[in-house]
């Protein structure tokens, strides 16, 4: 077996950014919204509650949760405690993951906020990160809509928390913002309620800000102290309402796959006789035909890839088996995904 050593300047590396939808078969647009009554009952209900595209299914597409800084909106651990409730468990678990520190507040578009709403997409469904501009999501409360979106297409500069990158939501759609009524007409949010929430595309994360949304449509959280308010299940009923006439839940997701290149290039006087047993003798390893000396001509089918150690480490296959003899040259290219 011959080998031929790979220079340098036989590797290239190139990356390229793949986006697609999220949800089931990789679809960018949800229109169903169903929740398991099953959860709803179990202890787990009273933190989240996961959201399904049918009703006969358990694909998960994301789950819904509430967060308050006082622990209001949700029923007590222990009556004897105040304070100490599942949505104030919420608020300090996404205070840590997004601010890392459990004195700081929200603050949405400068406005400062005591809870949220959390939608959170299933892990698996968003590969590296949520694909910023992509976002459109409608709430509906009555006769009222409210699109948003987030306003990576208008920043100049990222900002980052804890958690990964920050933007902020505003009105409009598909990374476009909408100007009007109810905004400022420059940030798509209102100036004394501040954003409509974050987009933290790192961890596949929308934070709903209650006060933005509540003044724009009459959407608005449960904040009893020790009452359960089904919040959770009061954002999802409100995206659901949306969802089955023409404004679904949109939304892609984002992966940098890198990719190694590597040029093998068999030259005129290489890789033109084979080991096979059809092309040399097995007990001689003499060439069987005179004409295989002198014109040999072989198939190339596949390229192996070793280390020093001549142990191999890769196998690539061509579509068809390529011609070569001493008057060809080939340059075969090499795809590692990675």
């Amino acid at each position: 077996m011959s080998f031929q050593a790979l220079d340098p300047t036989d590797f290239v590396v190139s990356v390229d950014s793949v986006t697609a939808g999220i949800w089931t078969d990789n679809t960018a647009s949800l229109f169903s919204y169903y929740t398991s009554s099953t959860q709803a009952a179990s202890s787990a209900g009273n933190y989240y509650l996961n959201v399904y595209d049918t009703a006969a299914t358990n694909s998960i597409q994301f789950a819904a949760t509430y967060g308050n800084l006082y622990g209001s909106g949700s029923e007590l651990y222990n009556t004897s405690v105040d304070g100490y409730s599942y949505s104030g468990t919420i608020w300090g678990q996404y205070q840590i993951l997004c601010l890392g520190d459990e004195t700081a507040n929200f603050s949405w578009g400068g406005i400062t906020g005591s809870d949220f709403w959390a939608l959170s997409i299933e892990r698996d469904r968003y590969k590296e990160a949520l694909f910023p501009g992509s976002l459109s999501l409608t709430f509906k409360t009555g006769s009222s809509y409210l699109t948003i979106t987030d306003n990576s297409q208008v920043v100049s500069s990222q900002v980052f928390c804890d958690a990964g990158r920050v933007f902020q939501l505003v009105s409009g759609s598909a990374g476009v913002v909408y100007s009007g009524s109810g905004t400022d007409g420059i940030n798509g949010y209102s100036v004394s309620s501040g954003s409509f929430g974050w987009l933290l595309p790192d961890i596949g994360t929308i934070l709903l800000n209650p006060l933005a949304i509540s003044q724009s449509i009459n959407l608005v959280p449960t904040r009893t102290s020790n009452t359960d308010g089904l919040n959770p299940a009061r954002i999802i009923n409100a995206i659901s309402a949306s969802g089955f006439s023409s404004y679904p839940f949109t939304l892609n997701s984002q992966e940098n796959i890198s990719s190694d290149y590597i040029f093998c290039r068999p030259r005129s006087a290489q890789f033109n006789y084979s080991e096979n047993p059809s092309f040399i003798s097995g007990s001689t390893g003499e060439v069987l035909y005179d004409s295989f000396i002198n014109n040999p001509q072989v198939y190339i089918t596949t390229v192996g890839l070793y280390n020093d150690a001549s142990e191999l480490l890769a196998v690539a296959k061509l579509s068809r088996p390529l011609l070569k003899d001493f008057t060809k040259e080939a340059l075969i290219r090499v795809k590692l995904d990675f």
